[in-house]
């Protein structure tokens, strides 16, 4: 019997290198979570520490529906990708829709909550340390999530332009990583605005 006839070829893992553009999304990330950490540590630093109020248990209520809001468009960026991976390209602009909604419904809330900490209650970037460090942090988040809605709404417009083909999905995938960060910041950042701050 002939055992060469029984032996497989062996077989070699392709390794791909990843792209130019998904390298530097994750070295702009690495870079911005070093920033986001310097403003969360400052945060935390100078926490009880303010000679003046208003302090954040007088003025802060936690923005769970806006979270909810910011947290789902994770989900929704998540499900347009694959929409056009999968060459659907009305499916992805719906869920695409439905990303820039989300955020955009996450920035009113946070507008809304400045509003009312600066008309009604007192509270802006000079009254004490905390109003220092809270529009410092969360005005950093918040200055993300508008260029990440810039972003995003430039992509929507050049799908309902027709412009937007399956053989995009790569670099819009690399998008979405910066959106999926914004997010994962927030949790950081609610966590320690209005559960360790209050």
């Amino acid at each position: 019997m002939n055992t060469t006839s029984l032996t497989l070829p062996p077989t070699e893992l392709e390794w791909m290198l990843p792209t130019r553009g998904r390298v530097g999304m994750c070295a702009l990330i690495a870079a911005e979570a070093a920033i986001f950490t310097i403003f969360v540590v400052a945060y935390l630093f100078y926490i009880g520490k303010n000679l003046s109020g208003p302090m954040p248990r007088d003025v802060l209520a936690p923005p769970f529906f806006y979270t909810v809001c910011l947290l789902s468009s994770s989900l929704t960026i998540h499900f347009a990708g694959r929409a056009l991976r999968g060459g659907n390209v009305r499916s992805f602009g719906a869920w695409w829709l439905l990303t820039v909604t989300l955020g955009a419904l996450f920035l009113y809330g946070t507008a809304s909550e400045w509003h009312r900490l600066i008309y009604r209650d007192g509270l802006t970037i000079s009254t004490n340390l905390f109003g220092t460090t809270y529009y410092s942090l969360v005005g950093l988040h918040g200055f993300h999530v508008v260029v990440g809605l810039v972003c995003l709404s430039a992509v929507m417009a050049f799908t309902l332009f027709g412009a937007v083909k399956r053989e995009h999905a790569e670099r819009l995938d690399v998008l979405s990583l910066y959106w999926h960060f914004v997010d994962a910041v927030w949790i950081v950042v609610f966590t320690v605005v209005y559960v360790i701050g209050r």
